[in-house]
């Protein structure tokens, strides 16, 4: 049996009624974005439980082979591309759609539970809500890219084709460029998916605007 992703959780109220999968950005770890939930203003919203898991342990090419938390290997780094290892993303999907699973055991409905994701979690949260068989909250991508169009394309999921998409990008970011979120932003508009865009005059990073926004975008649909 593959091994569940260990994570921090946080619950905004007793008996949470939607979740929250947020998975962070390369060499971080889950406790990254747990200063967010606080900031999101959902004192007054249904209960959400919040899930950061960790990425495992890799090395990672790009970075000469450093160990390091990763959803998969990257290859190498341009300013407007990536080489990536498919495999690490195929593996790492696999491990968040059993966050799911895990979360539907414990009463959550599938339709009620969202992905997010930072940088390379985005990209992860990207593929594996939108190769999903069965119709997700939403998906939050910041400051990342879609990592194998190919694999996309191939693999999409009908039942995620309507699948509310807030995509944030900083205009400043030198470490994913703006371009390769515009091209992601452009990939799903292409294909037909409803992009909510925003882009914000900041590094590879979130603002606090952007943080009062998918709160904003979240409460919305905590119905």
């Amino acid at each position: 049996m593959e091994e569940q992703l260990s994570a921090i959780e946080l619950e905004t109220a007793a008996n949470p009624q939607y979740s929250v999968i947020w998975l962070h950005g390369l060499g971080a770890d889950g406790s990254d974005f747990v200063p967010i939930v606080p900031e999101l203003g959902l004192e007054d919203a249904p209960g959400v439980r919040f899930i950061f898991p960790h990425a495992p342990y890799i090395p990672v090419t790009c970075n000469g082979g450093y160990v390091m938390r990763a959803w998969y290997d990257i290859i190498s780094l341009e300013p407007h591309s990536r080489r990536i290892d498919e495999a690490g993303i195929v593996a790492s999907c696999a491990a968040t759609r059993r966050l799911i699973a895990r979360e539907i055991q414990r009463g959550i409905t599938v339709d009620r539970i969202f992905l997010a994701g930072f940088s390379q979690g985005g990209a992860v949260a990207y593929t594996t809500a939108l190769t999903y068989p069965e119709a997700l909250a939403g998906v939050i991508a910041l400051s990342t890219y879609i990592p194998s169009p190919a694999l996309l394309a191939r693999e999409a999921s009908a039942a995620n084709r309507a699948i509310p998409i807030l995509a944030a990008h900083g205009t400043q970011d030198d470490v994913v460029s703006p371009a390769l979120g515009r091209a992601a932003r452009d990939f799903l508009t292409q294909h037909g998916y409803a992009v909510e865009w925003h882009e914000y005059p900041m590094p590879h990073s979130l603002c606090i605007e952007e943080v009062r926004l998918i709160g904003h975008w979240l409460r919305a649909r905590l119905a």
